[in-house]
């Protein structure tokens, strides 16, 4: 009776023990799971932070081809959004072209180191937002008054700022002012005449 005794205590020992281990190992699996689920949280919440973040980025343009058309375009994004204010200045009276080109180059006198249009989709020249294709520098037209003055805003999730994509990115690029109208229509540029300032969209 006595071994019996001592062998069913020392079953109910092992047993007990295990048992221990069993909710032990429980206890750390639940722990890291926890754990886990905490830092997915947190890159999540870094996520959705960075793509909220708000960027921004001035342009200062300068007079080219002999103008005296200065000004400055402010860009800026947030929730995937970029909008875009221009303030242009010395312009003759009347309606002038602003677009995107290929380059952040203003180095030469024309401007025409800026390369031609922003075209990273390789569309057609046209009015923004045309069914039959434009440019992503196809900004448009606007007027400038009898003192030379005009404004042009733009808002679009076409565009970003630092992003990385190639076929988004603003950054790199020069905004180029001209002196006449864009016809939307004549390829590859609209026909807009000479560049009277540029600038590059540079931090």
């Amino acid at each position: 009776m006595r071994r019996i005794g001592i062998t069913l205590a020392t079953l109910a020992l092992i047993a007990f023990v295990s048992c221990k281990n069993q909710n032990e190992k429980a206890d750390k699996e639940g722990d890291m799971t926890e754990e886990t689920m905490k830092m997915d949280s947190t890159q999540a919440d870094s996520m959705e932070n960075k793509k909220m973040e708000a960027k921004s980025v001035s342009v200062t343009l300068e007079s080219k081809s002999d103008s005296k058309a200065t000004g400055q375009v402010l860009f800026s994004q947030q929730n995937g959004i970029v909008n875009m204010r221009a303030r242009i200045s010395g312009l003759t009276p009347g309606t002038h072209a602003i677009h995107i080109h290929e380059k952040a180059d203003c180095s030469s006198p024309d401007g025409k180191s800026a390369g031609g249009h922003w075209n990273p989709t390789f569309e057609p020249h046209g009015k923004w937002g045309a069914a039959e294709g434009y440019h992503k520098g196809d900004i448009g037209n606007f007027v400038a008054d009898a003192e030379g003055n005009g404004t042009i805003s733009l808002q679009t999730d076409q565009w970003c700022i630092g992003c990385g994509d190639e076929k988004k990115d603003i950054l790199g690029k020069g905004i180029i002012v001209h002196e006449g109208t864009d016809d939307f229509t004549s390829q590859p540029s609209g026909d807009a005449g000479a560049r009277v300032s540029c600038g590059g969209i540079i931090q």
